[in-house]
């Protein structure tokens, strides 16, 4: 058995398998290539695409719900002055 082998880790990540890393190449080939031949289009319209990026990211950066209660615990006795 090879020092790098671990049968007990389970299966692998697909990024990490030999296909997973062909697969994310030739993407990101297929995406240089067509950012390149469209650059026109993107670099005029640069500035709506970074507003659309704007609620994309607050839709998928928050914390799945939890606004504002990261250091509380739900748990937490309250003190006597309600804080």
């Amino acid at each position: 058995m090879n020092d790098h082998e671990h049968p007990s880790d389970g299966p692998r990540p697909f990024w990490k398998n030999k296909t997973g890393v062909v697969l994310i190449m030739l993407l990101a080939i297929g995406l240089f290539y067509l950012v390149r031949e469209h650059f026109g289009h993107i670099s005029a319209n640069w500035p709506y695409l970074i507003l659309l990026a704007c609620p994309l990211m607050h839709v998928f950066g928050h914390n799945h719900g939890r606004h504002g209660q990261h250091s509380e615990s739900p748990n937490k006795p309250r003190d006597p002055q309600g804080r």
